[in-house]
């Protein structure tokens, strides 16, 4: 059997090998998971409901559980950027099975990876790279970017899915993630992540991923930091970049 396969690009992040159990989770990114040729994959929703198929699509923020499976091809894909607006004008919600999907490749993402969504608004963009310093506030993230909080909230909501305050801990994750990548151990890999404290981080990963930082470390340290697939200018635009920490999600 083939080595398992982390890969993390401009708007995107792939895993391909086999997949363990986990707990029901929802996180900031499309997931597309691609069975192995003649297979199925298997995700569970909310509602407990199973969805099985050659290819199947979940939106950002849709709570699900993946079925264990042998050999999966998992793409992670940020809503800020192109690939995701095909993605958003089919599976705008919930968990779906999508054939049109079983022959997806990194070739076919990659591209529209690097480019900027043409469907989200340029000041939520702005306002999404802006959260990454914990410290400013909503009004003063709304201020910054020309919105009202509440008109910035509602922008967040309708064209991604996601909630503000949801993205900032998707964030801390990846810098705690990082951490744990070179080296640090879990209480300092929370601290670096902005967690209140190690049982907090745990606490976080688990409802954005279904994984526990002692789970995901062994990948981490194998993976190590900065093991990305370049865009075509050998760099990563921050318009596009997703966390690291997709790696494993």
């Amino acid at each position: 059997m083939t080595e398992p396969r982390f890969v993390v690009g401009p708007g995107y992040a792939l895993y391909q090998g086999p997949l363990a159990d986990s707990a029901p989770h929802r996180h900031a990114a499309f997931q597309v998971a691609v069975a192995a040729p003649g297979g199925e994959v298997t995700i569970a929703d909310g509602a407990g409901v199973r969805h099985r198929g050659e290819a199947v699509v979940v939106a950002p923020m849709v709570r699900h559980r993946m079925a264990p499976t042998r050999r999966v091809l998992v793409f992670y894909v940020d809503p800020r950027c192109a690939f995701a607006d095909r993605l958003r004008a089919e599976h705008v919600d919930g968990v779906r099975v999508a054939p049109r999907w079983r022959e997806l490749t990194e070739e076919d993402v990659r591209p529209s990876g690097v480019l900027p969504s043409a469907e989200v608004d340029a000041r939520l963009r702005a306002a999404m790279e802006a959260l990454a310093d914990d410290w400013v506030a909503l009004p003063g993230l709304a201020a910054q970017v020309g919105l009202s909080p509440q008109r910035l909230r509602a922008l967040a909501r309708r064209q991604l899915g996601v909630p503000l305050a949801r993205w900032r801990i998707w964030l801390r994750l990846a810098r705690a993630a990082d951490a744990l990548g070179e080296g640090c151990t879990l209480a300092e890999a929370a601290v670096a992540g902005g967690f209140a404290d190690q049982a907090h981080f745990t606490r976080q990963m688990r409802e954005m991923t279904g994984l526990t930082p002692s789970q995901v470390l062994p990948v981490l340290r194998a993976s190590g930091p900065g093991r990305r697939s370049p865009g075509p200018s050998g760099s990563r635009p921050a318009a596009c970049s997703l966390p690291a920490y997709a790696r494993w999600a």
